[in-house]
């Protein structure tokens, strides 16, 4: 009897020990605590609905209206839902023009219901005052807006130097708003703490920015600690502007999650990434919805018993014109469109549903421009309009656009086929603000000499590998280039076209006019900073002068600036009616390459090597120091080692 009851409780010591192992999911069960997590990043002034091209398919997609719907749904199902948004809520589209003003895009998200979102790098476009003033505007509506969160502004260095009046000018906005580095949120039973940070690369795509950032892991952590020691929280959530890369080492979201572990949830805005299916480190998880409202993320966690969170459920619900419309939402959205066109588009003649032009060419996406490094006929297209605008408004005795650039970074949506509208205009090349305080970049003119232009072919050619953002679409230029040659020697060929689209040799020596829009310009310094100071150009005015403020160069037409977008829009406005209806229709020339920008494929040898531009021979040069110094020190180290031996 003894030893069957010894036995026995053997069996259950033994049962006890392996549960663990029998059920692996025991250590991980829930507390009972789950939250509900709907977010966006990204969407860029996209308030309405927009026609682009998915997948080689023409479609309408997003809308804050739909958006509504859908939201409305999920809080059917659980009425503590939280909403986030990751920043770059701005600059997109029309609703852009009243930024500054109506605060537009902030007063949208307090209608969804947002709780909490962060800056964008776009929310700088309009400068420090552009930014105060939506701040201002937001605030001063009376209406439901999101909490403001951003944890990693460097004041301390700013202060130490002495706040200029642009940085005062946002220290006094983010007060009056509210703006801090956490705010805790409470849902059902969780308590939820969310910071928001701001990320290196989006710093750089921030040229007019007067803030100084700390490293986001740093402040966070730092961020972290605060909440731990003074609130009593169940999850730690952070909206992030920073952003992930296949690239690892450059993939900050992914670099935040390892260094600050106790976070529970990023979600990732800036690189416009669509993640089917969550980044996971360790117990934190990066979500990212994709751009422009195309998708509303949503996803379900639950506490396990160690105090983490694990992810339940995660999908991405597609915006589609399926999607019924909340009217209210819409009748909002409506009402500040009138504004936009009462007090932007009436100073340019427009209006935005306005057609311009009817197409039935298959354009390449923004996307495609971006990430395919070929000839487009998007790029084609927008370089073109850019050349016309400026030669059309100028008199006969001024120097003709030699080469007009439009950098892939500046365009922000394609043309579907049919009608083509002063709002489809906008959405495509929206970005910024000019020296006049009037939305849109304008076009500027500056003068390069053709070693400088060539190096423009060669920045294209090597460096927008690096940098997509600087990959390059020309009018009245055309190179070719072997992605097989060494780097900074990629450029096989560079030649300029006359009118009839004869070659045009250029000249090392002589000055050509360049047009392109005021952000190119500014970030002239961001590629000889990723290029070393290797490739780098002086941009110049008609005398060889060098321009010392790229304002200075900003194109104007009746005391009025040319903006990038006006200018495309006379462009499509101008094309021939071919069909005799009335409109213009985009000409079948841009269904085909035209030899602006040609690939090379090839790894012979006498490819390789023909033509070689100062570069390589300074590369050569480095190399063979290289080689000579390595070779030296092999036979200092063969002499120590004889002289050793000797010794012994």
């Amino acid at each position: 009897m003894k030893k069957k009851l010894s036995h026995f409780l053997l069996c259950c010591l033994l049962f006890l020990a392996l549960a663990p192992s029998l059920h692996p999911q025991a250590a991980s069960e829930s507390t009972g605590k789950q939250v509900d997590v709907l977010f966006l990043h990204d969407t860029h002034s996209h308030l309405n609905s927009f026609p682009t091209v998915e997948n080689g398919q023409d479609v309408i997609l997003g809308g804050f209206a739909g958006i509504k719907t859908l939201i409305n749904q999920a809080k059917e199902s659980n009425p503590d839902a939280l909403l986030l948004d990751a920043g770059d809520f701005s600059m997109g589209t029309l609703v852009q023009t009243i930024f500054h003003t109506d605060a537009a895009e902030l007063r949208m998200l307090g209608f969804l219901g947002c709780d909490a979102t962060t800056l964008g790098n776009h929310e700088f476009d309009y400068r420090s005052s552009g930014l105060a003033g939506a701040l201002n505007a937001a605030r001063e509506s009376g209406e439901p807006v999101p909490a403001m969160v951003l944890c990693n502004i460097d004041w301390e260095s700013m202060e130490a130097e002495g706040l200029t009046a642009d940085q005062q000018l946002l220290k006094d906005a983010f007060e009056a708003y509210g703006m801090k580095d956490y705010v805790v949120l409470e849902k059902g039973d969780v308590k939820i703490a969310v910071l928001g940070v701001f990320g290196r690369d989006s710093l750089a795509c921030a040229p007019t920015c007067v803030l100084k950032f700390r490293d986001i892991s740093e402040a966070a952590a730092e961020t972290v600690r605060k909440i731990r020691e003074n609130e009593e929280v169940d999850m730690i959530v952070c909206v992030s502007h920073s952003g992930t890369s296949e690239d690892e080492r450059n993939s900050e979201d992914e670099i935040l999650a390892k260094a600050v572990p106790d976070i529970d949830l990023i979600i990732s805005g800036h690189t416009h990434t669509t993640l089917t299916q969550p980044i996971r480190h360790g117990d934190t998880y990066i979500v990212s919805c994709g751009s422009y409202g195309r998708n509303l993320g949503h996803l379900s966690m639950s506490r396990n018993l160690e105090g983490r969170w694990t992810m339940d459920a995660y999908e991405l619900i597609p915006v589609t014109e399926e999607i019924p419309p909340d009217n209210a939402a819409q009748s909002k959205i409506d009402s500040l469109m009138e504004k936009v066109d009462a007090g932007y588009l009436s100073r340019f003649g427009y209006t935005r549903n306005q057609v311009l032009a009817q197409n039935s060419i298959a354009f390449a996406t923004s996307g495609d421009l971006y990430e395919t490094h070929t000839e487009h006929n998007l790029g084609n297209l927008l370089a073109d309009a850019f050349s016309y605008a400026v030669n059309n408004a100028e008199t006969s005795d001024t120097h003709p656009v030699d080469v007009a650039i439009v950098p892939s970074g500046c365009v922000r949506d394609t043309f579907a086929t049919g009608d083509i509208t002063v709002e489809d205009v906008f959405n495509a090349y929206s970005l910024g603000i000019g020296a006049d305080g009037i939305p849109g970049y304008p076009l500027i003119s500056m003068y390069l000499t053709g070693a400088e232009l060539k190096t423009g072919a060669e920045i294209d050619a090597s460096v927008s590998d690096f940098m997509p953002a600087a990959r390059l679409y020309l009018s009245g230029c055309h190179f070719s280039f072997n992605h097989h040659r060494l780097i900074l020697n990629k450029v096989t060929d560079c030649y300029l076209t006359d009118e009839k689209g004869s070659r045009i040799e250029i000249e090392d020596d002589k000055l050509y006019r360049i047009v392109c829009d005021l952000y190119s310009g500014q970030m002239l310094g961001a590629v000889t900073d990723v290029s070393y100071g290797i490739l780098s150009v002086q941009p110049k005015f008609a005398d060889g002068t060098p321009i010392e403020d790229i304002e200075d160069a900003i194109i104007t037409s009746g005391g009025q600036e040319i903006k990038a977008w006006a200018a495309i829009a006379g462009y499509l406005d101008s094309l021939e009616d071919t069909d005799g209806d009335g409109i213009s229709n985009v000409p079948e020339s841009y269904a085909s390459a035209q030899g602006r920008k040609i690939v090379e494929d090839s790894r012979a040898i006498g490819d390789l090597i023909k033509n070689p531009n100062k570069f390589t021979f300074i590369i050569a040069g480095a190399v063979l120091l290289v080689v000579a110094l390595a070779v030296l020190l092999i036979i200092l180290i063969a002499k120590l080692v004889k002289k050793c031996r000797h010794r012994v």
